[in-house]
């Protein structure tokens, strides 16, 4: 595909939705660069296993060239399987199934998948450089403007840098998210353990959400599985590209009010390890275990927080994407695919602006139409979730913990 380079665009962020986009717009023929904070592609943990509905495949098959877009169905787990609800002693509440249809939903590591989604863009994927503001918006173009002073020419300007977004309160001055009492200690641990699956045949396709006896306390978990070996599947199809592991896992996140986790245990891996020690001593052995067996350097705190619906757009030529703009609890799996149907959509409006001659002002304005309603339908599902799991209600959650379980076998005996 030949780059065209009389039209430029600058993405903030290498995540997820940042590639995506720089993917899209590649095969479009467009010149575009991704301009990363951190110094190298895998210096932090970016989350483990994501579910992707059909939004976050169509989104990846509209993107990717079709090898890459294999290679991520290949490494991925096999679509469906169920979302259990139970008790902390692990006797099932309720079960959600999920259509076990290849185009409707694939488990995917994310590490794997961001690496598949940085093939290819050799050379347009800039590292050490934090994005810290976007000046102009005349005639003559934008910059993006760097933490260290540094600036690059740009024809459009798109922040996909998270939750912590650097532009956000320039181009989205209204919209800062609101936070929420909930916080996550998120681990992974090997599946494999004692030479067999730490994860029962019970819970072999299965998430696992663990509800506590006392209200703002819950335990997620869930295996993943590679379909295919990533580094086995990556010298077949993308030689010479990274893949960051190669072993089946089990993430975990333990759920607690964020007044519950002390000042000592916010930058500390030992600390933050202890924290969910202790809180899941009260949890079903299989939990236990799971939380003493993690990889202490997978270890991170996840404060909970929720996007607001921007009410203006501050610079025409300058957007937002992914949880730069409609951040979510993670409840209900739609941060990723949300993330990756923006990248998709906003390339799509790009591109036909280019190709048509519309003012790229108003393909960017389209995009944000479209994206503020399903993103933040998305947000308020997520938020109502957490508040009906995790919240205060005395009945709901006498429901759950102690009169749907009762009803069911145990799921996972404790011996």
């Amino acid at each position: 595909m030949r780059i065209s380079t009389d039209f430029s665009i600058a993405i903030a962020g290498a995540g997820l939705s940042g590639l995506c986009l720089a993917q899209y717009l590649m095969r479009a023929g467009i010149d575009v660069h991704v301009y990363e904070r951190d110094q190298s592609p895998f210096i932090r943990q970016q989350g483990y296993r994501i579910i992707l509905d059909r939004y976050g495949l169509e989104a990846l098959r509209e993107s990717l060239p079709r090898p890459l877009y294999r290679l991520a169905l290949a490494t991925g787990d096999e679509p469906g399987g169920r979302l259990r609800f139970t008790d902390s002693r692990l006797r099932d509440a309720f079960t959600i199934t999920f259509k076990d249809e290849p185009d409707a939903t694939r488990q995917v590591d994310r590490a794997t998948l961001r690496s598949i989604l940085m093939t290819g863009l050799d050379g347009r994927v800039h590292y050490g450089r934090a994005a810290a503001g976007v000046d102009g918006g005349g005639p003559t173009g934008l910059r993006l403007r760097f933490a260290d002073g540094t600036s690059v020419p740009a024809d459009v300007v798109v922040g996909a840098d998270g939750v912590g977004s650097a532009l956000r309160a320039q181009l989205m001055p209204d919209a800062d998210p609101a936070g929420t009492t909930m916080a996550g200690v998120y681990g992974r641990s090997p599946l494999l353990q004692r030479g067999g699956s730490v994860i029962p045949d019970a819970l072999r396709t299965s998430g696992v959400l663990s509800i506590a006896d006392r209200p703002g306390r819950a335990f997620f978990f869930t295996s993943m599985r590679f379909g295919e070996r990533p580094r086995q599947a990556f010298a077949r199809v993308a030689p010479g590209s990274y893949a960051p592991t190669d072993d089946d896992y089990v993430m975990w996140g333990m759920l607690m009010r964020q007044r519950e986790v002390p000042a000592a245990a916010r930058g500390d891996l030992l600390a933050l390890r202890d924290l969910a020690v202790r809180m899941s001593a009260d949890f079903h052995p299989l939990i236990r275990r799971l939380v003493a067996t993690a990889e202490l350097d997978t270890t991170v705190l996840n404060p909970f927080a929720t996007g607001r619906r921007p009410q203006q757009w501050a610079v025409p030529r300058a957007t937002l994407m992914g949880d730069a703009v409609h951040v979510m609890p993670p409840f209900g799996a739609q941060g990723g695919n949300t993330a990756l149907r923006d990248a998709a959509l906003l390339g799509r409006r790009i591109a036909d602006a280019k190709a048509s001659g519309m003012p790229v002002e108003e393909a960017i304005a389209e995009y944000q139409d479209e994206m503020v309603p399903y993103a933040f339908r998305a947000v308020d599902t997520a938020a109502a979730l957490m508040r009906r799991l995790t919240g205060d209600a005395a009945a709901p959650h006498w429901v759950l913990t102690r009169v749907l379980p009762r009803l069911h076998r145990v799921t996972v005996p404790e011996s």
